[in-house]
């Protein structure tokens, strides 16, 4: 099936991103400061401490942590559609395309306040000893159990309806 087939429209879709104030200023304090000292040491020929980078290692230095790095991190977005044939779900750039579970295949689905830090470790994809999890932020989300015993936490700033908008395609995928 086509993302733009009729048959297969959306029923719900929520797109989160990485926009904490903590991590927009630590990202911007980070390639600030690596701006600046490749500016020092690559315009005006002033390096820095007592064994400093080379100038071929500046310029990567600026590439990777100055550039790459929030580029990175500021394309990062979790996705996650209730189809007509499933849950869709992309954490993007990691994955570029949607990972696809079956109605059929989700045995549960539970809204839960929960812990990112100390339930998973943090965010993003992480692996924790409740099973795996794609969060953003918040702390409130959806609980998937599926009919092979895995769980999955999908972060959600919308938990409940996550929740009704999986059971509306189980149940009317059991007919």
């Amino acid at each position: 099936m086509t993302y733009d087939d009729n048959s297969d429209s959306i029923i719900f879709r929520e797109v989160q991103k990485f926009r904490q104030l903590w991590l927009l200023i630590l990202l911007l304090a980070t390639t600030g400061l690596v701006w600046y000292f490749a500016i020092e040491q690559l315009v005006y020929d002033r390096s820095f401490g007592n064994n400093p980078l080379s100038d071929r290692g500046m310029l990567i230095n600026l590439v990777l942590i100055g550039i790459i790095l929030p580029i990175f991190i500021l394309s990062i977005r979790l996705v996650v559609e209730v189809r007509n044939s499933g849950l869709y779900v992309k954490f993007f750039p990691i994955h570029l395309s949607f990972k696809h579970f079956t109605f059929s295949d989700i045995s549960s689905a539970e809204a839960v306040r929960y812990s990112p830090l100390k339930d998973y470790g943090g965010w993003g994809i992480r692996y924790g000893r409740k099973g795996k999890a794609y969060n953003i932020s918040g702390k409130k989300g959806l609980l998937l159990t599926f009919t092979n015993g895995k769980r999955l936490m999908l972060g959600s700033k919308e938990p409940e309806v996550l929740k009704m908008s999986i059971e509306q395609g189980t149940t009317r995928h059991k007919y």
